[in-house]
């Protein structure tokens, strides 16, 4: 009784007498993401599950009416005052011991153009007319972020298939190409576990762990039996620190290795103790720690740019030997992820730090340095595709716009779309609101002493 707005709380006398039905529906009303006009539905299932059921049957069903009543009125009487409300409608439903309600929805998962309703609730027990948008503040609190993070996964995924298209063999890779790592900036477990779960709709990997077991308990999903969604052994930035700060071996030892690593033609580069930990831990890694398999490693811990230049050539033949890829993932830069991943011909006052080997790297981008050290291939499309034993991932503020820019830039210097993934996070996932499309919960139909009212609004300070 509680999940709701105050206001909703007196609504129940403000009906006209005689009132049996009311009948509303939930809309997208509008967008306000450029070319996007619809959205996909997602998050019934659980709604009815854990709110509609489990949440109502134990707290208001199977407690005792002299208990719920005794708990409601402290909490109503203490703020909208005494008195201000009667329960008796609330007896009425503790008494008929179920929800009375009729849901209809298109099948989640589906397309809903803009301004089309995606379900609808109405009453089946003439007392409960009051019930319906009652439940509107926790209806729309659950539904809208949901059916939000299903549609951006969707649009996502609609333009890295245009890419693929345009520049890759097939879109197989596609489903791996949209990494969710949105769970540490959402605001609470369970619209972590919502967003989650609606990024799976359309992509497969994930580190949102609760999500794959919200598919299993609320959708029947069975990660036993099927794909639900996947992830692979990655550093974090505590991880690297503490290995660069710690020398498993004689420092010595690793700066006679680094040194004679040096490839022919190569000017030794100024080597420092941070340098050789660094490749002695990445090296460690990719033989000993993640033999085999796809391993991820974060590289800008100190310099991105000389683990590029300097330790990634001096382990070129321990990457090209493994069985899998190593990913080398950015996670910062001066001005955007675009010019990390594709070149940057600017400016900045951080560049006076780096060697010319490392400005090579900065000039080029990432993925033409990885290019010009392990090679690849070109496919049937014209496009350069990186050996496999190598890759990159980029998981930092990637929005629609941004991962559209990085593919329009690779192809435009020849690269097809699959050299990198994206980490989505909560920068696309959280950074939204209900009025992303306009989500609204409105009466369309009534009937009051057995007469049947169409129920519309139209402001007219509004824009229709």
């Amino acid at each position: 009784l509680a999940m709701t707005d105050y206001y909703k709380q007196s609504h129940y006398k403000m009906y006209p007498k005689g009132t049996s039905k009311v009948y509303s529906n939930m809309t997208a009303r509008k967008s306000r993401m450029e070319g996007v006009n619809h959205i996909v539905f997602f998050g019934l299932q659980y709604f009815i599950k854990e709110y509609l059921l489990t949440q109502w049957k134990a707290n208001f069903f199977d407690k005792p009416w002299d208990e719920v009543q005794s708990k409601y009125l402290r909490l109503i009487n203490n703020t909208l005052g005494k008195d201000a409300v009667s329960v008796s409608h609330l007896k009425q439903l503790h008494d008929l011991g179920y929800l009375p309600l009729k849901i209809k929805a298109v099948p989640e998962g589906s397309r809903v153009p803009i301004r089309v309703p995606f379900m609808t609730v109405t009453n089946t027990v003439d007392h409960a007319y009051w019930l319906v948008n009652f439940l509107e503040t926790i209806w729309s609190c659950t539904l809208w972020q949901a059916c939000t993070s299903a549609t951006i996964a969707d649009v996502f995924r609609t333009t890295l298939e245009k890419w693929a298209d345009k520049t890759c063999e097939d879109r197989s890779f596609v489903q791996w190409q949209g990494h969710d790592f949105s769970m540490r900036g959402m605001s609470s477990l369970e619209s972590a576990c919502i967003s989650g779960a609606a990024h799976l709709l359309s992509f497969t990997g994930t580190d949102t762990v609760p999500a794959i077991e919200f598919l299993e308990e609320y959708y029947g999903a069975d990660v036993e039996q099927e794909l639900i969604g996947t992830s692979v052994p990655a550093t974090e930035h505590s991880v690297a620190s503490f290995n660069i700060a710690y020398s498993l071996r004689l420092y010595e030892d690793w700066r006679r290795e680094f040194i004679d690593r040096t490839p022919p033609g190569v000017p030794l580069c100024d080597i420092s103790r941070q340098l050789i930990k660094e490749y002695a831990f990445l090296k460690w890694y990719i033989t000993e720690c993640v033999p085999s398999g796809i391993a991820s490693y974060v590289a800008d811990t100190y310099n991105i740019f000389s683990v590029v230049s300097e330790i990634l050539p001096r382990l070129k033949d321990e990457i090209m030997a493994r069985d899998g890829k190593l990913v080398i993932r950015p996670d910062s830069f001066w001005t955007n992820p675009e010019d990390c991943l594709c070149g940057y011909d600017g400016q900045h006052d951080k560049m006076e730090l780096l060697d010319q080997a490392e400005k090579d790297v900065v000039r080029k981008g990432l993925i033409k340095s990885l290019w010009d050290i392990f090679g690849g291939k070109t496919n049937s499309k014209g496009y350069r595709e990186l050996d496999p034993h190598i890759g990159a991932i980029y998981g930092d503020s990637i929005s629609i716009e941004r991962a559209n820019t990085i593919c329009s830039r690779l192809e435009k210097a020849g690269f097809a779309s699959n050299n990198v993934v994206f980490g989505i996070g909560s920068y696309t996932y959280q950074h939204n609101t209900r009025d992303t499309f306009g989500f609204a919960v409105k009466a369309t139909y009534g009937e009051v002493k057995g007469e049947p009212f169409e129920l519309s609004k139209d402001p007219i300070s509004d824009d229709g």
